[in-house]
């Protein structure tokens, strides 16, 4: 008797078990584990954090390319790591902490046709759960207009400004492989950043570009617009760890202290 109520337990324990993971796709796609919520030591920011995600290629276009050629074979490459920031940012600074994540909409309207879910929605979750600002893009220069006119700039500055997307040294290529094969149609390019009213940003905000190759050329362009200095790659970055992406060896930091000096 004891035999038969062990087993008939662990097989009601099975499909609870079964029933919650199946429930759980929403939560695991965006949210994963949640990172461990220090005590909060509420250091007042005066400002705003400014995330932006760009846009994720549609598999349709990727799975032409040689495997190791392939980029986004998930969807959430560019949320994933938005989201834990935004978590780190509340962490530290509290639930007041002013926050605008912008993602250009239109790269996940049509990879979650492809995917066949609802990829808006839960991003849309993100939001929701953090209690943020989300704000749809979808074009370069809304980025800009954002940073000058998203909030009275004589009051509110910006503390910080992320990006996580597709780049090269020249441009933040805020869409990617989703509209034309390995093409951007949509992008920020650099010597469009004269247009930032440089006052928008607190002397000390503190931005990085975690998209390829832009510590190479844009990054200086950005600081010769902005005033402030940009953390960005020289070479390559890999989103393969999704709450912090990491620059691909020999590349490195252009703030780093121990470059990497490159064989002629």
């Amino acid at each position: 008797m004891n035999w038969f109520y062990h087993n008939k337990l662990i097989l009601v324990l099975a499909v609870i078990l079964s029933a919650l993971l199946s429930s759980t796709e929403k939560s695991s796609a965006i949210f994963g584990r949640n990172l461990n919520k220090s005590k909060v030591t509420t250091r007042k920011s005066s400002g705003e954090f400014i995330i932006v995600s760009g846009g994720t290629a549609l598999r349709k276009w990727e799975n032409l390319r040689k495997e190791k050629y392939q980029h986004d074979r998930w969807w959430g490459n560019f949320i994933r790591p938005a989201r834990a920031r935004i978590q780190e940012l509340q962490n530290e600074y509290g639930d007041q902490c002013k926050i605008t994540w912008l993602v250009y909409k239109p790269s996940y309207e049509s990879r979650s046709n492809e995917d066949g879910k609802p990829l808006i929605s839960w991003i849309e979750s993100v939001r929701d759960k953090y209690k943020i600002s989300l704000l749809w893009i979808t074009e370069g220069k809304d980025i800009i207009n954002y940073i000058n006119n998203g909030k009275d700039r004589s009051q509110i500055k910006i503390a910080g400004f992320e990006y996580y997307g597709h780049s090269n040294r020249h441009a933040f290529l805020i869409d990617y492989s989703n509209r034309i094969i390995g093409v951007s149609t949509v992008w920020l390019h650099e010597e469009e950043l004269t247009r930032i009213n440089r006052s928008s940003f607190l002397r000390k905000s503190k931005c990085i570009s975690y998209g390829c190759n832009t510590g190479e050329s844009m990054s200086k362009k950005w600081r010769k617009a902005t005033g402030v200095s940009m953390r960005a790659a020289i070479g390559k970055t890999d989103y393969t760890n999704p709450l912090k992406p990491t620059v691909v060896s020999p590349g490195y930091w252009n703030d780093s202290k121990s470059i990497f000096k490159r064989k002629k």
